[in-house]
């Protein structure tokens, strides 16, 4: 019998490997993965919770979050579509577009 504790342990997992390529990584790409692992860790521990609750809050709660990691990624994509035409990198310490 697969318990709550185990999806907590899968989604606790899954997001220290998303902060984990957050902080080390160079790569806008792999920055951007990084962060929709650890909304999908987060969706899991919702999911997780809502079941165990009886409650259909946490996974109507998931819906939103999905909406949100489809708009990041998509706008996300585009900011770095634009960043490599104009540097031809998309490494995060070139682009420095924003600063004064």
């Amino acid at each position: 019998m697969i318990s709550v504790y185990h999806y907590m342990t899968v989604a606790a997992i899954l997001f220290t490997i998303g902060t984990y390529g957050v902080l080390t990584r160079r790569n806008a790409i792999v920055i951007f993965m990084s962060i929709e692992l650890m909304l999908n860790s987060v969706n899991l521990t919702f999911i997780a919770m809502s079941r165990h609750l009886n409650n259909m809050d946490g996974q109507i709660f998931v819906f939103f979050v999905m909406t949100v990691a489809a708009a990041e990624a998509a706008v996300g994509l585009g900011l770095m579509i634009a960043f490599y035409r104009n540097r031809e990198s998309i490494d995060v310490e070139d682009i420095n577009l924003l600063k004064w």
